[in-house]
């Protein structure tokens, strides 16, 4: 068995209303709907939505990675 692997990167935005890691969360279930092999993420931005001086929405930018080969 090979010990060398090849990875693929996407990078998907989750957004919860409660919280980083609800986005975090909820995010990457949805990209395994569709994503097998997925092996790691790196969340690159965080960042949120205002409602009336309060957090509307989390949001949270991620790349997943994935295996390829």
């Amino acid at each position: 068995m090979s010990e060398h692997h090849t990875y693929k990167k996407i990078e998907i935005v989750g957004s919860s209303p409660t919280s980083i890691e609800a986005a975090i969360e909820s995010a990457l279930a949805e990209c395994n709907k569709t994503v097998k092999n997925m092996d790691w993420f790196e969340v690159i931005e965080t960042r949120g939505h205002i409602v009336n001086g309060a957090v509307g929405h989390y949001q949270v930018t991620l790349k997943v990675g994935f295996k390829v080969a």
